[in-house]
């Protein structure tokens, strides 16, 4: 049997996902004296990538002053390595388990199309709600509400409370 017809392996325990995540939270805590997110990362990369572009306008602005104004290297972030290493970590995870593949999930009564500006549609508004939170699920939900923070579970509820009011809305395209 050739490795592109074999099924793939079975998803972790989830119980025992979560005590090796509440694991590398706590390594990540003790390790660089943060949590873990992924929206810091990004603001990092994003700064990087503007400062390779335009780096007058990275020194004029106070938000990408911080990250990588002047001398600053906002590649050299404990962020950026976690980012990185999520991505490698995860594509070893699927090519081991047997779950890498191109494909487009959706419902039977929705298009590729509008399936894809959905999904990029969402993906902005969540990008943009991080950066105005101040962190991403991950970080407000899981380093927040390990610490806890008053203002993650606020996050926390405030997602599972949007979650729950635009479902409705768009079940019909996935069923």
């Amino acid at each position: 049997m050739s490795a592109e017809t074999r099924e793939p392996r079975k998803f972790l325990d989830p119980y025992l996902a979560g005590v090796i995540l509440g694991v590398v939270l706590f390594a990540t805590f003790y390790v660089t004296g943060g949590g873990l997110g992924a929206s810091g990362g990004l603001s990092h990369v994003q700064t990087g990538v503007l400062k390779l572009l335009a780096r007058a306008h990275v020194d004029r602005v106070a938000y990408f002053a911080d990250m990588g104004g002047g001398q600053r290297n906002s590649w050299a972030n404990s962020t950026v390595y976690m980012l990185v290493g999520t991505l490698l970590g995860g594509l070893v995870s699927g090519l081991l388990s047997r779950r890498v593949r191109v494909e487009l999930r959706k419902g039977p009564r929705i298009s590729s199309g509008v399936r894809l500006v959905m999904a990029l549609l969402g993906g902005a508004l969540m990008g943009y709600g991080a950066r105005m939170a101040r962190g991403c699920t991950s970080g407000q939900g899981l380093s927040g509400g390990a610490v806890l923070s008053v203002g993650s579970f606020a996050f926390l509820f405030a997602i599972f409370v949007s979650g729950y009011a635009v479902a409705w809305f768009f079940r019909r395209l996935w069923t």
